[in-house]
């Protein structure tokens, strides 16, 4: 049998990932829902109506993210808009900006096919469209994971590097957003924010000005996507002041390179903002402000008092308590530190950073969140950590086979559990927002959980459909009981 030239090419491992991947593309969801709302808008509002007037998809959206939108007439209200007349569109356009040359092949297909005597809606609601986005979500999800074990083989074993990948794979946050919600924001910044850490880490020895500038555009695209991603230029923070300490110990500063070192950082902020710009030029055109987010106000954040023990190990979404591999991944980064100070330091900084922003932040438990989503982010990160971990736990085994055999053992619990809490989060048995029973949520995986998945799995596959409108009816229901004196039901953020 013949196979592609890529395929002979790349490892064993990458080989298995690959597969895992094809297989598990049925679980894809292609659904508009939340804050996906807001950013599948900026695509196919462009694409279709090629405008930024968002009313269809605020007025087609699901009933929790419309109903706190639109009046009693189903009219969407006066306070929506903005300055500008526009909706008050705040989520950001870095994932249209993926989907589009998709969801525009998808459009042409549709128009085609409808001149050919189809009847698909060609309102960028419909099934190509959707399915489109779905996939490429997931695609992007998939590639920030192999980008990821490509850096982590590239430190540790490629045995540990393989693991960690399925680690945070199944284990994390990663695959609500990379399936299930794949209109929202998260798996694509994961995809991007791995691309930049592993063009940096590849190009940080020597660094031409046309790797400059590729690093600017990846890095303006990797703000596009998520705005507390810009957190992750500082490890060029970290890479200058070594290279500058390395410098002057070998007597190597000079005019030559102070100049080479202008014109690189100059490149590379000159294509950043380039590549941030869609950002800037949406803003001005919803907001009136290249700088107006439409976010809470920096006013509101609790920058004097970090909620640093609730982001982490609160039933509300905590980090570490909905997703105890990240604890594992995040001890590792000590061992990469060890491993090599440049990255290690880079990435401990990033990640600490990232820490302290969500912390500070009003919303900082996501609201309706499997576990805490903004932390999804730091998935390549998690990765080498994890793979770190790992490599170190090794030494604690006379034997190799040892190692990787707990190892398998561990982790393969934790994705077992996970799974089991995202079926409780996705069938409403536990609260999407706000905080959790343990002994409730512990019951029910024992006890509900391996009665009832097999049965929702199979509706999952055959009746989707309606399985997805039973969810939003639950959703709508908590939502009742948790305001039951407010005026319409809370919206997503």
């Amino acid at each position: 049998m013949n196979f592609p030239g890529w395929w002979r090419k790349i490892s064993i491992y990458e080989r298995i990932l690959v597969l895992l991947f094809i297989v598990s593309l049925p679980l894809v969801n292609p659904w508009v829902r939340g804050d996906g709302v807001g950013y599948y808008a900026y695509a196919r509002a462009l694409v279709v109506d090629r405008n930024l007037q968002f009313e269809p998809d605020w007025l087609h959206a699901n009933p929790s993210f419309r109903d706190g939108r639109v009046d009693a007439d189903g009219r969407i209200r006066a306070d929506e808009y903005t300055s500008t007349g526009h909706l008050d569109n705040h989520f950001t356009i870095g994932p249209a900006l993926i989907w589009m040359p998709f969801l525009t092949a998808a459009h042409a297909i549709v128009l085609g096919a409808n001149r050919l005597g189809a009847r698909i809606p060609a309102d960028g609601f419909s099934w190509p469209y959707l399915d489109t986005m779905a996939i490429v979500t997931a695609v992007a999800g998939f590639i920030g994971l192999l980008i990821s074990f490509r850096l982590a083989q590239k430190y540790f074993p490629a045995r540990w590097a393989f693991l960690a990948t399925l680690g945070i794979w199944f284990a994390s946050s990663l695959p609500v957003y990379m399936y299930f919600n794949p209109s929202w924001s998260h798996a694509q910044s994961a995809f991007v924010v791995a691309l930049f850490l592993w063009y940096w880490d590849r190009t940080r020895n020597e660094r031409t000005l046309r790797q400059g500038v590729v690093l600017g555009l990846i890095g303006g695209l990797m703000m596009d996507m998520y705005y507390p991603n810009a957190i992750f230029l500082l490890v060029l923070v970290v890479e200058f002041a070594i290279g500058l300490a390395k410098r002057a110990k070998s007597e190597a500063l000079g005019a030559s390179y102070a100049k080479h070192l202008i014109g690189l950082y100059a490149a590379f902020a000159g294509a950043l903002v380039l590549a941030f710009s869609p950002t800037l030029i949406t803003r001005r055109i919803i907001f009136g402000s290249f700088f107006a987010t439409g976010y809470t106000e920096i006013g509101a954040w609790s920058l004097k008092n970090p909620l640093w023990g609730r982001v982490l190990f609160s039933a509300d979404h905590g980090l570490f308590s909905w997703t105890p591999i990240l604890l594992l991944a995040s001890a590792g980064l000590l061992f990469l530190w060890r491993r090599n100070r440049t990255l290690g330091g880079a990435l401990a900084l990033s990640a600490g950073a990232f820490y302290f922003l969500i912390a500070t932040y009003p919303d900082w438990d996501g609201i309706s969140s499997y576990g805490n989503r903004f932390f999804v982010s730091l998935t390549p990160i998690f990765v080498l950590g994890l793979a770190a971990f790992l490599a170190a736990y090794e030494q604690l085994w006379r034997k190799r086979a040892g190692a990787v055999s707990s190892a398998i053992a561990v982790l393969g619990l934790l994705i077992a559990w996970n799974f089991g809490l995202i079926y409780q989060w996705g069938m409403h048995l536990i609260p999407d927002r706000g905080s959790i029973s343990w002994d409730e949520m512990v019951s029910n995986q024992f006890r509900v959980v391996p009665a009832d998945f097999s049965e929702s799995l199979t509706r999952y596959f055959t009746g989707r459909h309606e399985l997805m409108r039973q969810i939003e009816n639950r959703d709508l229901r908590q939502l009742g009981e948790e305001q039951p004196s407010a005026k319409g039901p809370m919206v997503e953020k």
